[in-house]
């Protein structure tokens, strides 16, 4: 497999005489089978010099699978500028996570209509034909793709790859579950020591990569100010690409106001934390213009022999979800918060309520605060989980406790998730998609 990065800043392209060494265009990587199959990962600023090349050394006619991890304006803005698009003959598939207020086909456009741009969609000369994935396992072209979700504010799937015997992992953007990563009473290095779900969950998907592609936006000093953005630290990333077995490790992703000197010491950082680490994995902050050409071994890809199958998602008027909160004002602000997303929501204020409307509106989802008097969150959880028909319920719990043994009891009793107030609107709804997503994958399969 030949991988080429077009495009490695995050958020804003970043052009100059400081970020000639990583570059400045935004996130695109291109990803080749020896079959000839191409893989186009993003398309930010990076996508126009990639069309460039194809135009100049691609057999013809150009046919290309797109696949956006989210279609924030970074990940989607160099779409308009790929030349490829704009040549008769050309075909394109493209690829995105679906749970937007529009679709795919109409997102795209957006950016494309006469107020900003002077070439409408519809007006392409090229055939495209637009995909919108949950998680799951599906097959492009021969090739093994896997997508998982991951924790940002907007639907953002991670794309695990497997072809030509090898195994490549793309994961921007995607923000720490927990800032605790390791539980207290147990070594770092180990998948089941990670204390969140999530970042378990996080860490399996990478589990064995030959290369795992990750934003790794921003420093751990930086991180507090930058909570609930969606993005990652270097160190977090290290630590679980290390504790999950990766061979080889491309943070990307870049912060546009981090200039090459910044980015070389954050490499510098990077490496030295991952030399001190029980598994050893080899670690660079990716560049423009960097070519890997990566050749089987004979490690097996397990994880694409478990994986179900993709499948449509619970269109929002059909998702009940129950919200319980002893809170009127969370309560509301949750409720508000949700509302937009076209559920339909029903509250209740105490335990005893929450058990009893689980039972009568068979929900599709809870959203559940821990901290309640009699009974609290965890005595509900128990009480779902003791019953069959809520036993599988999806359960995100909403707690004011910064205590990550909180969070961590609360999976052990039956949590399918959990945030920490304070927390934002994006955050929350991010987190309901994904659950309603993969629960219905579940019940499909």
């Amino acid at each position: 497999m030949k991988v080429r990065f077009w495009g490695t800043r995050g958020s804003i392209a970043a052009p100059g005489p400081h970020t000639n060494r990583f570059g400045g265009n935004t996130s695109c990587v291109e990803l080749r089978a020896s079959s000839g199959e191409l893989f186009i990962i993003d398309c930010g600023t990076g996508a126009r010099p990639l069309g460039l090349e194809l135009m100049k050394s691609h057999p013809k006619p150009i046919h290309a699978n797109i696949l956006l991890g989210h279609t924030h304006w970074d990940h989607i803005q160099g779409f308009p500028f790929f030349l490829p698009a704009f040549v008769p003959g050309n075909s394109f598939d493209v690829f995105a996570p679906e749970g937007g207020r529009r679709s795919l086909q109409e997102t795209l456009a957006g950016q494309m209509e006469y107020t900003y741009f002077p070439v409408d969609l519809s007006q392409l000369p090229t055939p495209i034909t637009y995909h919108e994935l949950v998680e799951g396992e599906f097959e492009i072209g021969g090739v093994s793709v896997l997508a998982q979700y991951l924790n940002h504010p907007a639907m953002t799937l991670g794309y695990r790859f497997h072809m030509d015997g090898v195994t490549v992992a793309y994961m921007s953007d995607h923000e720490p579950f927990s800032e605790t990563l390791w539980r207290s009473d147990s070594a770092p290095g180990y998948l089941a020591s990670i204390l969140h779900e999530g970042d378990r969950r996080h860490a399996s998907f990478m589990a064995g990569a030959d290369l795992v592609i990750h934003d790794a936006q921003y420093t751990p000093e930086e991180y507090p100010s930058k909570k609930n953005w969606g993005h990652s630290t270097y160190e977090y990333v290290v630590r679980l690409a290390a504790a999950a077995g990766v061979r080889r490790l491309a943070l990307t992703h870049h912060e546009p106001v981090h200039d090459d000197d910044f980015i070389a010491d954050i490499e510098r950082r990077a490496r030295e934390l991952a030399a001190k680490l029980p598994n050893q994995v080899e670690v660079f902050c990716a560049y423009e213009g960097c070519e890997l050409e990566i050749f089987a071994d004979q490690v097996v890809d397990s994880l694409l022999k478990t994986r179900p199958t993709v499948s449509a998602g619970l269109a929002p008027h059909e998702a009940r979800i129950l919200v319980v909160d002893d809170n009127p004002d969370m309560r509301s602000m949750t409720m508000a918060a949700l509302k937009p997303e076209g559920y339909v929501l029903t509250q209740a204020s105490n335990g005893r309520d929450a058990i009893r409307l689980a039972a009568e509106m068979n929900p599709h989802m809870m959203v559940l605060d821990l901290m309640m008097p009699n009974p609290d969150g965890m005595d509900v959880l128990r009480a779902l989980r003791s019953k069959p028909e809520t036993s599988s319920l999806p359960i995100l719990v909403i707690t004011a406790s910064n205590d990550p043994l909180t969070a961590s009891a609360g999976f052990e009793v039956g949590a399918t998730d959990y945030l920490t107030k304070p927390f934002s609107v994006p955050q929350l709804r991010a987190r309901v998609r994904a659950c309603l997503a993969r629960a219905l994958r579940h019940q499909e399969h």
